[in-house]
């Protein structure tokens, strides 16, 4: 008999069946355009420039071209399917869960997956010692150590795996030519039916035929024009472009001639590929994106379906949590936005606001998705970054404040989030280190940042959701608890952590080391969030005191620009919060106002930890140290 639970999971399957020959197949692709209408020029979107003014300067949308280009494009893909992560006592656990489908490599190494397009648009190379297979590309190093050897790490930093997977060239689009004509050196092509090249000015087109096209006609030209007008078709049957040579015959109606474009990488994708890397490549958190202000963002979800569990159907969703989208529609909360079926892929869109740590997560039957593991990190980097060494942070956050985008002027708007510091002052961009807010006070510095993903799991709930038993929502309650995936004492294993999955092959499920490691004198900002289920989570650092200075993706900073960070030992989270909490291990600076002034007096070098106090959250479902529990190191 089925539950209601199942009967409501069968439904869709069932209409799934019924329209599946009526819908047509679905298809995997990614996109990760090199250019954008803000963005213009490719050459120049590969790295970060500096913040000069406002973007666009109109009030009454944008610009034809923007007025100053900041930011640049960054692109991911990831997965949404299932996989196996293990505890600290050796438990496996079944996930559904996000894994990478780009930037492997950099996942792997407890990086960001996020890359420029120079990066993402590479195909993978392929030789006999460097090739995908079934299973996470990183295991093709041969690993035989948990954590990784130095020279394991060696050799899988060495692999470049941060393309997207399955990126392969396009098909080459090929169009017969009816005629074909030259005035001057201008060479009018009319095609037997209407362009299906993807054609545009600039872009290479190969014409190539038999005997009755003549030679001068023949090779790469780039394009100059589309949509021409001729006395034959209509205008979208012709283009033009220029040959060197000239006094060419016409020809008309041709048999054998053909105008073809180039195959391109577009984001065309191979599948096979695809699910030789996705299935059960689930990581717990999931794949870590990092962005910048004013970056645009363009993030592939690919459902590659739940294996363990074919009689799922399962959609899934990409929800950034607390973050600022201009649309709903990229938002991923299914009724104002789309959910990604098996099979398909789609690509959401972010304009990077405010600077800050949010988290992200699948937004179909939350309770379920979240619990099962789905829920990963992202933070935004400030402007204040891209300042120039020595340059002014007040006067770089004034200008910030012309742009009516993120603009922040307390007297027009009372919920500002990021007003300019109460008086002005002399601090300038350090030459080294970074700064977690626009702070326009340099109050944010720090030398390291560690992003530290809090999530708990009810072992019995993962269980039934791996078998078609009916899950007991009532009865949740979280016996395993994480940081970064991990529960003690796999938080203090340096590299990515193995388990073998139902496959066979052994994957990197939880790449985000727990170690905080900090030279003394230096300041860390841990970048803590926690998407909980069913748990309130305390984290107490004993003997290096934590300084918050953001809230739920906001400088905690008054109206009246006076900082409002706090010192404590411990922080409290409810699932849906983060905090930004500096760990400063400098006792006397030379510049008490200046977090990155020389330190005079360190504190002294040993381990620390960072841990919860609540007792029953500090064990693997036992009686026995585990759960939340990490070292901090100062060396």
């Amino acid at each position: 008999m089925l539950s209601i639970s199942q009967f409501g999971r069968l439904l869709p399957a069932l209409l799934l069946g019924v329209f599946a020959g009526a819908a047509g197949a679905q298809s995997f692709r990614v996109q990760c355009p090199t250019s954008t209408v803000t963005h213009p020029l490719a050459a120049n979107n590969n790295s970060e420039p500096a913040y000069v003014g406002p973007t666009y300067t109109g009030r009454t949308g944008y610009g034809t071209t923007p007025a100053h280009v900041n930011g640049a494009i960054k692109c991911q893909q990831i997965s949404g399917g299932d996989g196996y992560a293990a505890m600290g006592d050796g438990t496996q656990t079944y996930l559904f869960s996000f894994g990478p489908l780009s930037g492997l490599t950099d996942i792997a190494l407890g990086k960001p997956g996020t890359a420029f397009p120079s990066v993402f648009n590479t195909r993978f190379p392929v030789s006999t010692s460097n090739y995908l297979v079934p299973g996470d590309p990183a295991t093709t190093v041969g690993a035989t150590t948990v954590p990784l050897s130095p020279g394991e790490m060696a050799a899988l930093a060495g692999i470049n795996y941060n393309g997207a997977v399955g990126l392969d060239y396009d098909i080459a689009n090929t169009v017969s030519i009816y005629d074909i004509s030259e005035s001057g050196s201008t060479v009018t092509v009319v095609t037997n039916t209407p362009l299906n090249l993807n054609m545009r000015v600039g872009d290479s087109v190969v014409i190539a035929g038999g005997t009755d096209l003549p030679a001068g006609y023949k090779g790469t030209f780039p394009v100059t024009a589309i949509n021409v007008a001729n006395p034959i078709f209509p205008s979208s049957f012709a283009f033009r472009y220029t040959a060197p040579a000239s006094g060419l015959a016409q020809v008309t109606g041709s048999s054998t001639a053909t105008a073809s474009a180039p195959r391109v990488i577009d984001g065309h994708v191979d599948p096979r590929q695809i699910m030789d890397v996705g299935v059960m490549n689930g990581n717990i958190p999931a794949p870590l994106m990092a962005i910048d202000e004013d970056d645009e963002f363009f993030l592939t979800l690919t459902n590659v379906g739940m294996i363990m569990r074919p009689d799922l159907f399962e959609q899934h969703t990409v929800h950034f949590h607390g973050y600022p989208n201009a649309s709903a529609f990229y938002d991923g909360v299914p009724d104002a936005s789309v959910a990604i079926n098996i099979g398909a892929s789609f690509t959401y869109y972010y304009l990077a606001p405010d600077a800050g740590t949010y988290f992200w997560h699948c937004h179909i039957t939350p309770p379920e998705h979240l619990q099962m593991g789905m829920v990963g990190q992202l933070y935004v980097r400030p402007r204040q970054n891209r300042v120039a060494t020595g340059g002014s942070l007040y006067t770089s956050r004034q200008q910030q404040d012309l742009d009516l985008r993120t603009a922040c002027v307390s007297a027009n708007d009372i919920l500002c989030s990021n007003p300019l510091p109460i008086a002005s002052n002399t601090v300038a961009r350090a030459a080294s280190g970074n700064y977690a807010y626009n702070d326009g006070d340099g109050s944010t510095f720090y030398n390291v940042e560690y992003p530290v993903q809090i999530h708990g799991f009810d072992p019995n709930f993962h269980f039934v959701g791996m078998t078609f038993n009916p899950e007991g929502f009532a009865d949740m309650k979280d016996k395993y608890f994480l940081l970064n995936g991990r529960s003690y004492p796999d938080t203090v294993s340096a590299g990515p952590l193995q388990t073998q999955s139902a496959d066979g092959v052994n994957h990197f499920s939880q790449p985000l080391s727990s170690i905080i490691d900090i030279t003394a004198g230096q300041r860390a900002l841990l970048r803590i969030s926690d998407l909980d289920v069913s748990e309130y989570q305390t984290l107490a650092s004993l003997g290096v005191p934590m300084q918050v200075v953001g809230y739920n993706a906001k400088l905690l900073r008054d109206q009246a620009g006076n900082n409002m960070y706090y010192t404590t030992n411990s922080i409290t989270l409810a699932g849906g919060e983060s905090l930004d909490v500096i760990l400063d291990t400098c006792l006397v600076r030379a510049t008490p106002s200046d977090p990155s002034s020389a330190c005079t007096t360190t504190m002294p070098t040993g381990t620390y930890y960072l841990y919860t106090p609540n007792l029953d959250h500090l064990s693997n479902d036992a009686e026995n140290f585990g759960g939340l529990m990490t070292e901090v190191h100062v060396n």
